[in-house]
Order: structure tokens, then sequence, then C-alpha cells
């Protein structure tokens, strides 16, 4: 199995490709994180909120693959907001997880009507400095959101997760990560994907390169310089998923993608 590639992300390296686990749950949902992972997956994304922290775990003891190849990345839940709040929601993950150290820790959503998040980020700084976190991380966060992290805190995420797909090319957020440093991770990058399958231009692109429509939309994304997190439960489409890297779009088939509202 070839290596994926990484972007750097704090002391560690993240792949560029990962699971999405939103909805697997039970027996059913560990056997899919196992498929997941014997396909080569070795970031994994979940959530506390997902409620399928265990089940995540449990595909990953049960693979068989030593524990250190693995990103794991859970997330604050929107109701654990505040410092406190925050220290004792991410023991709940941690006991969930079964792990001395989370790779990588998120505020899920920054609930401004809550305006709380600058003190749950101030936790999330504690806890890694203790060596419970290796990198922490936003999802849904603004630019101004960042900033004032920045300004209250003197920190920035290492990384912020945003919905980021065909006819929502994130640019000027993306622009911004660029000049602060942060990793862009995209989630539902296949979201509108009945569309996309029909869309000539993608059909054009993908018969090209011999490759499925769902590789062309997470080429494209991988191409903007993203990290993507696709989420499957069928054992096929997880392999195709994975399997972005032997492929380049041209400048013109970008453009073209980059123009598709579907």
């Amino acid at each position: 199995m070839t290596a994926l590639p990484t972007l750097p992300l704090g002391e560690q390296s993240i792949p560029v490709v990962g699971l999405g686990t939103y909805g697997l749950f039970g027996a059913k949902g560990t056997a899919q994180v196992v498929t997941a992972i014997e396909a080569g997956y070795r970031l994994l994304d979940t959530a506390q909120g997902y409620g399928n922290e265990a089940e995540v775990a449990a595909g990953m003891r049960r693979s068989g693959v030593d524990p250190a190849e693995f990103l794991l990345t859970t997330k604050l839940p929107n109701g654990d907001h505040g410092y406190d709040e925050t220290l004792a929601s991410f023991d709940r993950s941690q006991t969930a997880l079964d792990v001395d150290v989370v790779d990588l820790y998120l505020i899920h959503w920054p609930m401004p009507e809550v305006d709380r998040f600058v003190e749950s980020w101030k936790a999330m700084i504690r806890l890694r400095d203790e060596g419970r976190i290796r990198s922490i991380g936003v999802s849904n966060f603004s630019p101004e959101q960042i900033d004032r992290l920045e300004r209250e805190t003197g920190e920035l995420p290492s990384l912020n997760q945003v919905e980021l797909r065909v006819g929502l090319d994130q640019a000027d957020l993306r622009a911004y990560h660029e000049a602060k440093g942060i990793v862009t991770e995209s989630y539902s990058p296949l979201k509108h994907g009945s569309a996309l399958a029909k869309d000539p231009v993608v059909t054009r692109i993908a018969e090209a390169h011999g490759v499925s429509w769902n590789q062309v939309a997470l080429r494209w994304n991988l191409q903007l310089g993203t990290v993507v997190i696709p989420r499957s439960t069928d054992a096929g489409r997880q392999a195709s998923n994975l399997a972005v890297t032997g492929f380049e779009l041209t400048g013109d088939e970008m453009q073209a993608v980059s123009a598709l509202r579907p």
C-alpha cells in the first residue's frame, strides 16, 4: 500500500484523505471503520456529537494496525462550551476513545450565540500543554472568530474544518488560512454527488483520466490544497475515495470544475 501524501500539522503530519465517520454506529459502524482502515485510511474523523467515538475506537483496535499510525480527530460538542465544561467534555471523549493522547481536538462549532468559544480554546491550550492533545483546531469558524482566538490567547488553530466542495470553494477562507498557516480540511466534499455524477463536465474529465466522478471531485479539492474527509459505508467507495493521488487535473480542468454550481 502506497502511503498517502501528508501536510504538516504542528509537530504531526496529516494525511490528505481521511474517513468521515458521521452515521457509523454499532457493530456495523465498527466493521465499516475496520474496512476503511484495511483499505488504507489512517486519518479518522469522529466527534462526541456523532455518538460513535467508541465505535471508531473499537474499529481501530480490531484492525490490528499500530495505534501510532493513526491521526484521530474528535470534537467538542456544542453544549459543552466553557473552560471547565471543555475539560470535563474532553475527559468523556478520551474515555470513549480509550487513548492516552488525542491527535487532533476541534471546537465543533463556534456557537456565537453562547460566546464561550474563547474559554473553550483556553482549556484546549491547557490540555495540549499537558500532553493530552497533540494539535488543537476548530471547525466552521470564520476569519473574524479565528482572529479573536489569536487576539485573546496568542494561539492560532492548526486546522479549520469547514464545508468545502464543488460549488463552494471557500476561496477567501482558504486564502486567509494560507496566510495564517492553518490547514483547511473539507467535510462533505462529495455533496450533491447525484448531480456531479451526471454532469457532462465531470463525466468528460473522469473519462479522460479513467477515474470516477467522485475521484474527480476529491482530486479538485486536493489540488486546492485541502485535506478531505469523505464519508462512505461502502467498501468499494471507501477504496475509490482513497485512490485520488495517481492523476492530476489540468489547469483548464480545475477551472471547469470550479465553475460548476451543482
